[in-house]
């Protein structure tokens, strides 16, 4: 390679890289995404760019910029651009039980196979050479999806394996992170392939990604060594689920999601979903949740029941492919006020309020910081109030000077 790309080497620097992989669809066949020792997945330049291959991953990364246009659609300050909102569940009990959040996701992909409106899937699933791990996945059917259900918190790079998508010129489901949406979105100004062949872009709310060293912390909490795990789930069977490592000897370990959650993934987020403007898929045509069930206090509750998914069309496409597949008996659902998710998604609401004081003390900090526009994240500090807003500028400040952040 004889000269490596200024905005990847920018994105170096900051460490706020995604790894969402939208480098790799910008300069295909130039950038492999790989996990470092950190256990995060980053993009590994092999070819030099050219100029407008530059270009594009300058204009495209969510680590360097993002903008979101909510044009006539309601705004909300913490959930972003929407249409409607509801709490459902597949009505396939089998899959409702099997994914993690009652489903609705898994059975909304499934109907617009089954329905003819998209050809194939390109989402996220456990890797097949390292459990812990994930990997992009094309899905064609029912039982695909199914295989592939269930969240899975640790890296992944789907927009990577797009350009191979897109040259099967079908039409085709999105499934990815937040911030892989909104990537997506800015690669459609450069590529007309996507919106040509991408029927729906599905995301889900993302609390941010784990790094591998994460997984292996559990299966070691579990009394197991990571090198003879045979297959790992994160979440799913049953709501909210366990995680559950079955070994090579055949035994099975579980830990219940407050601790695997709760008590070893949130440490080891990557740093850019520290500042993240946007956990909840405002750049998607529908958005996925858990729709928790909340105490007297309204605290969420995460008692084993029966699934429920939060349910957030964004665009008309999304709505009127959610109403088809309500229509066609795949998932129940009803309507849900808005102003019920903050008690559903406390850690949502907090992410939101806070972004802003967070890339504040970046930018005093370290000179810079991604650009975020349209996200209406002076609106969501003002919510959260001067004092919490200086306790998390002063906490990131810190942990900036520290290098600890």
């Amino acid at each position: 390679m004889s000269a490596a790309s200024p905005a990847l080497s920018s994105v170096a620097r900051s460490g706020l890289c995604a790894g969402c992989g939208a480098c790799a669809a910008a300069a295909p066949g130039k950038v492999a995404m790989t996990v470092n020792e950190a256990g995060f997945a980053r993009p590994s330049q092999r070819e030099a760019f050219s100029a407008a291959e530059e270009n594009v991953v300058a204009n495209v990364c969510p680590s360097l910029s993002l903008r979101q246009d909510a044009g006539d659609r309601v705004d909300d300050v913490l959930w972003g651009p929407y249409l409607d909102v509801y709490s459902g569940h597949a009505v396939d009990e089998r899959l409702r039980h099997h994914a993690s959040s009652g489903g609705a996701l898994s059975a909304f992909v499934t109907h617009l196979l089954e329905s003819g409106a998209a050809k194939f899937v390109l989402q996220t699933a456990a890797s097949e050479t390292q459990p812990i791990g994930n990997e992009a996945r094309i899905s064609a059917d029912s039982e695909d999806v199914y295989a592939a259900a269930g969240s899975r918190y640790a890296p992944s790079s789907p927009l990577a394996d797009l350009d191979a998508a897109l040259a099967r010129r079908q039409p085709f489901v999105f499934v990815g992170k937040p911030c892989d949406a909104a990537a997506l979105r800015a690669l459609a100004q450069f590529d007309a392939r996507i919106n040509e062949f991408i029927v729906c872009v599905v995301t889900f709310f993302c609390a941010g990604v784990p790094s591998l060293k994460g997984a292996e912390e559990i299966v070691r909490t579990m009394g197991a060594d990571p090198d003879d795990v045979l297959s790992f789930r994160y979440r799913g069977d049953g709501w909210p689920g366990k995680a559950r490592a079955t070994l090579k000897t055949g035994e099975a370990r579980e830990m219940s999601y407050h601790d695997s959650w709760g008590k070893i993934l949130t440490r080891r987020l990557q740093p850019r979903c520290k500042i993240c403007p946007d956990g909840t898929g405002g750049h998607a045509d529908i958005s996925f949740a858990d729709a928790w069930h909340c105490d007297e206090k309204g605290y969420p509750l995460f008692e084993e029941r029966p699934g429920r998914s939060l349910i957030v069309t964004r665009t008309p496409v999304g709505e009127t492919l959610f109403k088809a597949a309500r229509a066609a008996g795949a998932i129940r659902s009803e309507p849900t006020p808005v102003e019920t998710i903050a008690a559903m998604q406390i850690g949502q609401v907090k992410r939101r309020k806070l972004a802003w004081s967070r890339l504040a003390a970046l930018r005093l900090w370290r000179g810079d910081a991604p650009v975020f526009t349209g996200y209406r994240l002076r609106d969501g500090a003002r919510l959260a109030g001067v004092f919490a807003n200086l306790k998390s500028f002063l906490g990131t400040s810190r942990r900036v000077l520290l290098n600890k952040f």
